[in-house]
């Protein structure tokens, strides 16, 4: 999908590629799919390292907030060591639970080559719907894929405090 000079894309539905490790930031690594066993998954994914990431956090939050309720589980999924993560995230790490990924295994996992990233995991490791970059009608796609799996009423996206549309960064 294109906006302008702004690439993103949205998959059908895809597979989980293997069960990698998740690492939280507070507990011990479990095979991805031990934390799909009850609800399916919103995965927010960052770099740490790019202001592009950065820049979605606060978007990222209010998405996690509006499907808090919806029988999903929100998850931030931080390309980086434990402790990078931690202090990237800030207060936000503890708001929802959250993982590190330094060497790019989830991300990889997951299908992802650019970030920021919005995906959808069924509790079957089926990948429902991924936004990359920051597209927000791509973004709002996998929102409306959470309201219907989840029968919540879907978020607004882009919001009023959105930045504007932007392509992300290459995952390493």
């Amino acid at each position: 999908m294109r906006i302008g000079s702004v690439s993103a894309t949205v998959s059908a539905v895809a597979a989980l590629d293997g069960d990698p490790e998740l690492n939280p930031l507070n507990g011990d690594a479990r095979p991805f799919s031990d934390w799909l066993t009850t609800f399916p998954m919103l995965v927010g994914t960052i770099d740490p390292y790019t202001h592009e990431s950065s820049w979605l956090l606060d978007t990222m939050q209010r998405v996690f907030h509006h499907y808090r309720g919806a029988g999903v589980r929100n998850v931030w999924l931080a390309t980086a060591p434990e402790e990078g993560a931690k202090q990237f995230l800030g207060p936000y790490a503890d708001e929802f639970l959250s993982f590190a990924d330094p060497d790019y295994t989830a991300t990889k996992a997951l299908g992802l080559s650019t970030l920021p990233a919005l995906t959808l995991v069924r509790q079957d490791g089926a990948i429902i719907a991924s936004a990359e970059g920051w597209d927000p009608a791509a973004w709002r796609a996998v929102a409306e894929a959470v309201s219907d799996i989840t029968g919540w009423t879907p978020i607004a996206i882009p919001g009023p405090k959105d930045p504007a549309p932007y392509a992300g960064t290459a995952v390493n």
